[in-house]
Formats: structure tokens, C-alpha cells, sequence
């Protein structure tokens, strides 16, 4: 029998809306309320703010490694922007904006970073997880809660975030074909920022795309310019709405480039060059995204001024708040689970015993301000 193409029903396009020259396709431009541009445009900024200010500390020697998001603010935020605050969000390290949309205040981010294991206290009023330092081990978190939304049938869905590199682990395959096989409501992100560490794209897969990955597990792929959050809305959003109707998981493909150093333990210098991150600086997503808000006369100097204000003066309170907090020794016992096992509480005596008189017993819960 000779041989025949194979039809594969699964679709992959790729998407782009807004471009770095301000060139819109108004017949793909999204639907969303000018309050709620003006205020995801101040999350951008905010999430851009914070970022330069957390360098600025670990330079200072004031908190520790530190992963900046500079350049991808526009994928967490715009995905966040979809979601329900019922509907789960399951970052890797690099999806403050969409944190900050969530309601985390900076000050318990900073904490994380910080070293300290209230960072990763969930504030009370979202679905959320925290920040996820192991590559690609969020991505078995958000599959197992996505069939937990199913198993519910509560309609809620579940975003998890990736980045490239993330993508060669194995986690990820079988986040996406145990999504697949069993139709879990789960939209997975991959942060495409062009580098795992100093390992190039190119030497990570031999796909043309990222986004075709999901076509060996049967679902929808989808390629997207990350620096557009027009475009990230519009994919997460049409994701969403796909999954909560029953349609299955979609493998999103976030075409960004890390614009700053991986962490600061970091020197992108040996091992990329400046006429390579140049082009990207000109795409850069805040910029972007301010150009089309002006445009629409949603966005001008004097907004611009007093965002910048208002932020400056939330960071100050939130450094404030992170400088002053009271650390307790034990607190990365009680964070683990619900109640603490016979074994943690063990593990947590012999800490006492070592410590002695130098540290506080039973410190409160962070309040983050």
C-alpha cells in the first residue's frame, strides 16, 4: 500500500495583534474596558518597578538571588487578566505582573525572595501556588488540579506557566498527555524567552515551534507574541473559555526574550552579546503596550507621573514591611501541609533543642502589607 499523509485534526496557528512599531489589527483587537487597560497597564508598570527595585536590594546585599521578569510582564499579566479568582494560577519564578494582578502584595514577594518560607503563603482570597524554583514541576501541579476542577465540576480552569527550557523536562510531557488523555480544563503557558539559563532555544529542541508539541498529545497549539498582551489575552481567553466548556487542555507558545540576566548569580555577558538582546529591547511589552494606550487616549505624561508615584511609594512600605519582619526559624516547618506530620513537628523539636534560647518559639503567620 503506498504511503499517505496522516490528518491531524488538532489546529496551530500563531497569533500577534499589537507589533513593536504600534501597527494594530483592529479586526483581532480584544474587547477589554478602558478601566481595566488603564489598570493592567499600571500592573505592567508596577511589576517593572518592583522588579528594578528587588535588583537594586540584592546588589545592596538586602535579600537574596533574585529572578527578574523584565520583558515578560505581559504574559502572567494578560493570562491572570482571564481568570476568575476561583480559577487556579500555577507560576514558575517569573510571573510577578500576574501575582501582583492577583492581589500578592509586594511585600510578601519580596519575603520569598528573601528566604523566607512566609513568601509562599497564599493569600486568603485566590487559587493560587507559589513561586516555583524546580523546572517544570509546576506543570504536574496544574495538571493534577485541573482534573481536580473537572473530578468537582466546579467550571473552574487552571493556568500553569513554563518556560522553554522547561519544555525538555519530563514533567512537562506528562503534565500534557495526562491533560490530554483525561480532557482536564488546563491552559499551559510556555515563557519562550529564548534561553534556559545559557542554553539557546535552538539547542533545546529541533521544533520549529514550541506550540507543535501539541499535536503529539491530540490538543490545540497555539504560538503567540509574548510582548503583546493583546495577543495573550486573547489566546488565554479563548483557552478559558475552551476548557471550561468541556474542550480540553491548549498548549500556549509565548514568543518573549529575557531582556535581563537569568538570576543575579548570573552574567548573560559570557555567553550571549548585545547585538542580540538589542532588537528585543525594541519590542520590550510596557512601551508597547503604553504607545496603544496612548493612542486610544487612555495613557498620558501626567497618569504616567502619578502611577510612577503611587508605585514608588507602595514599594517604599512594602521594603519597609519586609525589612521589619520578624523572622521565625520554624516557620519552613509550617508551611508544608495543612497541619504539620509527626515528622515535621520531630524535625521541628530537634531545631528547638539545637537553637536553644536564640530563637522565638511558635512565631505568628506573616501579614503582608
Amino acid at each position: 500500500m503506498p504511503r499517505k499523509p496522516i490528518a491531524i485534526e488538532n489546529k496551530l496557528e500563531h497569533l500577534s495583534i499589537l507589533d513593536e512599531h504600534g501597527t494594530l489589527d483592529a479586526k483581532l483587537e480584544p474587547k477589554i474596558p478602558d478601566k481595566d487597560l488603564q489598570k493592567l497597564y499600571k500592573t505592567m508598570l508596577q511589576s517593572r518597578l518592583l522588579d528594578e527595585r528587588c535588583l537594586h536590594l540584592q546588589r545592596q546585599g538586602r535579600i537574596g538571588t533574585y529572578g527578574p521578569s523584565k520583558g515578560q510582564e505581559a504574559i502572567p499579566l494578560g493570562a491572570a487578566y482571564c481568570l476568575t479568582k476561583d480559577d487556579w494560577f500555577v507560576p514558575s519564578y517569573r510571573e510577578t505582573a500576574g501575582f501582583l494582578w492577583r492581589g500578592w502584595p509586594m511585600g510578601m514577594f519580596m519575603l520569598w525572595w528573601g528566604g523566607h518560607e512566609a513568601g509562599s503563603a497564599i493569600p486568603a482570597h485566590v487559587n493560587d501556588t507559589p513561586l516555583s524554583v524546580p523546572i517544570a514541576t509546576q506543570c504536574q501541579y496544574g495538571m493534577g488540579i485541573a482534573w481536580g476542577c473537572k473530578l468537582r465540576k466546579d467550571n473552574t480552569v487552571c493556568v500553569a506557566f513554563v518556560g522553554d527550557g522547561g519544555t525538555s523536562q519530563g514533567d512537562f510531557h506528562e503534565a500534557l498527555n495526562f491533560a490530554a488523555v483525561y480532557q482536564a480544563p488546563l491552559v499551559m503557558v510556555v515563557q519562550n524567552n529564548h534561553w534556559a539559563i545559557s542554553l539557546p532555544r535552538h539547542a533545546q529542541t529541533r521544533s520549529q515551534t514550541i506550540a507543535q508539541k501539541a499535536i503529539a498529545y491530540g490538543i490545540d497549539g497555539l504560538q503567540i507574541d509574548g510582548n503583546d498582551i493583546l495577543s495573550v489575552i486573547s489566546a488565554v481567553r479563548e483557552a478559558v473559555e475552551k476548557a471550561r466548556a468541556g474542550g480540553g487542555p491548549t498548549l500556549i507558545e509565548a514568543v518573549t526574550y529575557r531582556l535581563a540576566m537569568h538570576t543575579t548569580a548570573d552574567d548573560p555577558k559570557k555567553y550571549r552579546t548585545e547585538e542580540e538582546v538589542k532588537p528585543w529591547e525594541a519590542r520590550d511589552p510596557l512601551p508597547r503596550f503604553a504607545n496603544y494606550l496612548r493612542k486610544k487616549k487612555l495613557l498620558d505624561d501626567k497618569m504616567q507621573a502619578l502611577f510612577e508615584e503611587e508605585i514608588r511609594k507602595e514599594l517604599d512600605a512594602a521594603v519597609a514591611y519586609y525589612e521589619s519582619y520578624k523572622h521565625d526559624p520554624y516557620e519552613l516547618f509550617k508551611y508544608m501541609y495543612q497541619e504539620m506530620t509527626p515528622e515535621l513537628r520531630r524535625q521541628m523539636t530537634e531545631l528547638e533543642q539545637h537553637l536553644g534560647a536564640s530563637a522565638p518559639k511558635g512565631a505568628a503567620h506573616a501579614t503582608a502589607h
